[in-house]
């Protein structure tokens, strides 16, 4: 999720209508493609399940003023769903806290359709992500180690949600990011499926099973293309930073959640 206020410029972005797009799969399609191999519907009450993820704790990256927490108020399974809640607090040193999970050190995939249904948060400063690094990240840092952004928001455009990649080749920092935007209808009062469909050919970037994004494997170098290895998942919200916090952050908004029913990944059945 590495971005800046410049991200906009640099961009190459495409709104476009999914119900227009003749991509679309149905269950059906899915199930013939993949099996699931890992899923999370967050049927059990109160701490996310320790098996399967892992918390981000403090201040992490991007500029962003957030603390992440492990506390319940921030992030927490109730009612069917992971709720990560960002709030306007005195926290360590920061004003507003908030919940980020991921499956690094308990879980990754390479290659597969990651699937997550989920509620947006909403207001100018909000910036919620769906999003996966590649396992080598320590090894030779960001971004040659890869990233898949599968669902970004920033408040302050509200009809609009992004799917991006970020490689040491393409990326915003040498105004060479890959990435496009799509229309979404009503993002915080229903639920959509934000999904990716990874293969060693290609990524495809998904809005309620239609793909409104592809990015190619060139077939040159780590690069370019450093999406042949593992990549586990994150979940959070952040407030502010390099792109989020752009035009500032509104905090009569707080608190905000993002509510996620499911999260599930599927492989190829062959």
């Amino acid at each position: 999720m590495k971005k800046a206020s410049k991200y906009f410029i640099i961009l190459s972005i495409f709104t476009i209508y999914a119900c227009n797009s003749s991509d679309s799969k149905d269950d059906k399609e899915i199930e013939k493609e993949y099996q699931l191999v890992w899923e999370d519907e967050f049927n059990e009450e109160g701490k996310p399940d320790a098996t399967k993820w892992n918390y981000e704790k403090g201040y992490v990256r991007n500029d962003e003023k957030q603390y992440y927490t492990e506390n319940l108020k921030n992030t927490r399974v109730e009612n069917g769903n992971l709720i990560l809640e960002a709030h306007k607090e005195e926290i360590e040193g920061y004003n507003y806290s908030s919940g980020s999970i991921t499956t690094s050190n308990l879980e990754a995939w390479q290659y597969g359709k990651i699937e997550v249904k989920a509620k947006l948060p909403k207001g100018v400063g909000i910036w919620p992500a769906i999003w996966m690094l590649g396992e080598n990240w320590k090894q030779v840092s960001w971004p040659k180690c890869g990233e898949i952004d599968i669902m970004e928001h920033v408040g302050f455009t509200k009809d609009s949600i992004y799917g991006t990649v970020h490689t040491e080749a393409y990326n915003h920092k040498i105004g060479t990011a890959v990435g496009k935007a799509v229309f979404i209808n009503d993002p915080y009062d229903q639920y959509h499926i934000y999904a990716v469909e990874w293969t060693p050919e290609k990524i495809d970037f998904l809005l309620d099973n239609v793909v409104y994004h592809s990015f190619k494997n060139e077939y040159k170098t780590d690069a370019e293309w450093p999406f042949d290895q593992k990549f586990h998942l994150k979940l959070n919200i952040a407030v502010g930073g390099g792109w989020g916090g752009a035009q500032g952050i509104d905090d009569s908004i707080f608190p905000q959640q993002m509510l996620v029913d499911y999260v599930r990944v599927y492989q190829k059945t062959n």
